[in-house]
């Protein structure tokens, strides 16, 4: 992506159906989307009205049934399976409501692994793990397996797993879904922190309308279709 280059993710005319047996159910409908650099956007709506469908089209680990998604200049539909791969693992993060870590590894090993994946040396993984580690607040965990760690540990380290690429937009479905309210808070206020010193776009899939009035933008899925964004209080259609 080049500097002057504004939209991190620009999805048009996006649709998804899935057959069930003989059936064909449609799941979204002609949906444009564009993430800014640096927003934080959430994506709100009923449980079946699309959301996690469409954030798994936005990350490219579901393919359309038609329409096109853009991540960072590339259109998805353009590469075969290894290379969206590797454009994903530079250009994306994900977050899920539960952490999704490898029990076997420490909490170190975990951040450090997308790294690895993409072929970057040991000595620098490490480095640039141990220091996520510390912007999130667990430097003194590093040696912990995710047994050893508390739900918003484990939860901190998922996040900091999500940036160690230094991607372009970090992709979140329903990330403080399983934590205590305060824990909740906590983690919300990290991501909020992280959003505004790494200049990292988010876009955050929540039923919680708390989460999602701390975001830039809010937009609402309907039946498979935008039906709003609001934003600083104000509703319009997009």
């Amino acid at each position: 992506m080049t500097t002057n280059e504004v939209s991190v993710i620009k999805c048009t005319g996006l649709a998804k159906s899935y057959f069930q047996g003989s059936e064909s159910v449609e799941v979204l409908r002609n949906v444009d989307l564009t993430v800014q650099r640096g927003e934080k956007l959430a994506i709100i709506g009923a449980s079946g009205s699309g959301k996690t469908t469409l954030l798994n089209l936005l990350g490219g680990l579901d393919d359309p049934t038609s329409g096109e998604v853009i991540v960072c200049g590339r259109n998805l539909a353009s590469l075969d399976e290894s290379a969206r791969a590797k454009w994903r693992n530079r250009q994306l993060g994900f977050v899920y409501q539960f952490h999704h870590l490898l029990a076997e590894f420490s909490a170190l090993e975990n951040i450090a692994m997308p790294l690895l994946i993409g072929n970057v040396p040991v000595k620098e993984a490490r480095k640039r793990a141990e220091a996520l580690l510390s912007q999130v607040g667990l430097a003194h965990r590093q040696k912990h397996r995710p047994s050893e760690l508390s739900g918003g540990e484990r939860q901190r380290v998922a996040i900091a797993r999500a940036l160690v690429t230094n991607p372009a937009c970090v992709l979140m479905d329903e990330p403080t879904g399983n934590l205590d309210p305060s824990t909740a808070a906590s983690v919300l206020n990290l991501l909020l922190e992280l959003n505004q010193m790494l200049a990292i776009s988010f876009v955050v899939v929540t039923h919680d309308r708390d989460v999602a009035k701390r975001m830039d933008r809010i937009v609402s899925l309907e039946n498979g279709e935008i039906g709003s964004v609001s934003s600083s209080g104000e509703t319009r259609l997009v």
